[in-house]
């Protein structure tokens, strides 16, 4: 009835005075219950669709790459101290907002960013050191 009457005053001027109202108001209200059943019929077929679609959004996830790390960076994670490797842990690995994650903690996003930050270039570091110390190449950036 409100979308009816919001048509209605906009389309105030193509009203002919002297004419039924009644019946122009009621067109009005069979049309957009008209439009809005076909598109929500066609919403409901192209979500059907796509709950057949193997490729869809409607299916589960599946788990973040980063679930399981090389034996080595686990290593060098698992050696981080405990505000660092619980925040790599929240955020990288288990995909965590900032937010989900401040509130886990228990501590201001900020913090969580600034520690995130601090933890990730320790990590990187000591991954680093890890490879110089087998003779490896470095990666170059």
């Amino acid at each position: 009835m409100q979308d009816t009457a919001a048509r209605a005053l906009s389309y105030e001027a193509r009203f002919e005075p002297g004419t039924n109202l009644y019946a122009w108001l009621e067109r009005m209200l069979v049309n957009l219950f008209v439009s809005r059943y076909r598109r929500s019929s066609r919403e409901r077929r192209a979500l059907a669709g796509l709950a057949d679609d193997p490729c869809s959004w409607l299916h589960a996830d599946t788990p973040p790459a980063m679930a399981t790390l090389a034996p080595q960076t686990a290593g060098v994670l698992s050696g981080l101290s405990e505000p660092f490797r619980r925040v790599i842990e929240l955020v990288d690995l288990s995909e965590f907002s900032y937010e989900d994650a401040a509130n886990t903690l228990g501590v201001p996003i900020g913090t969580v960013m600034s520690r995130l930050h601090r933890a990730r270039r320790l990590l990187a570091a000591r991954l680093d050191d890890g490879r110089e110390s087998a003779g490896r190449e470095p990666i170059a950036a």
